[in-house]
């Protein structure tokens, strides 16, 4: 079990460095429409896995309460976008796919970009440690296929997150090495943030719905603030939209299938 557990905590790690590895076959620079698509794919992932993953378990875990099932679900989404804007507001940040304008670069800019990336991977980290401390704990929604499935979505989803923290970077004349640790880095967080999750988790078994829904919260909030004025920077973007909805059509298909 545990050594599923370890495999299923790396798979979005990993993700994010094959995404980061961009850098070695990619152009220095990414073009505004690559942007799009790849935060458009990102987007519609974390919308479905938030969706099909954490928040339909958690209502049904809550099925004995009837018509009250809903406030679990309400309660948790909604501390976990509060959570976020906390940090987003509390920790100073750029956006990954900023410019750096003025006096502004080098350590400085380097530090805020990864405190970005922080705030990006901490929720996802979450979800995955959320769900299969479900598993675990023998709750009934929550199986090993699903937790796997929300781990392969995300790490789908932290492909094109690499390579929209290292392709800037490696744009501004950063070597393609240090960018490319950098976005590896940039994803450390998710494993120790699952990992945290799991083992608190058991003493949180009650409230596991809260939970779920804490993570859907959160995963939300980097949707809606982050990735998609990304995915429209500069006006409507069909490429966009597109692939959210490829990105979505993907999780679900996985989620659904096999979860």
């Amino acid at each position: 079990m545990w050594l599923q557990v370890t495999e299923g905590i790396l798979i979005p790690f990993i993700g994010t460095g094959l995404g980061s590895a961009c850098v070695f076959f990619l152009k220095d620079r990414m073009s505004e429409r690559c942007g799009r698509v790849l935060s458009g794919f990102a987007a519609g992932i974390m919308v479905s896995a938030s969706f099909f993953s954490l928040i339909l378990p958690a209502l049904d875990q809550c099925g004995g309460m009837g018509r009250l099932a809903f406030i679990p679900a309400v309660t948790g989404f909604l501390i976990g976008m509060l959570f976020l804007l906390a940090l987003d507001v509390l920790i100073p940040h750029i956006h990954p796919d900023s410019s750096a304008e003025g006096p502004e670069s080098g350590l400085k800019r380097t530090t805020k970009l990864a405190l970005a990336v922080t705030l990006h991977n901490l929720p996802e980290g979450m979800a995955v440690g959320i769900a299969y401390a479900g598993w675990i704990y023998g709750n009934g929604a929550m199986t090993a296929t699903g937790a796997l499935a929300l781990s392969v979505g995300i790490a789908l989803q932290n492909f094109p997150e690499g390579a929209i923290v290292s392709m800037p970077l490696r744009a501004e004349g950063m070597p393609k090495w240090k960018t490319f640790w950098l976005g590896v880095l940039s994803g450390a967080v998710e494993p120790v943030g699952a990992i945290l999750t799991v083992f608190a988790a058991g003493a949180l078994l009650p409230v596991m719905p809260y939970l779920l829904c804490f993570a859907a919260g959160a995963m939300f909030y980097v949707v809606v603030d982050e990735l998609i004025p990304e995915m429209a920077e500069g006006g409507h973007s069909n490429a966009g939209t597109l692939s959210f909805a490829a990105g979505f059509a993907v999780m679900m298909a996985m989620d659904v299938g096999f979860g």
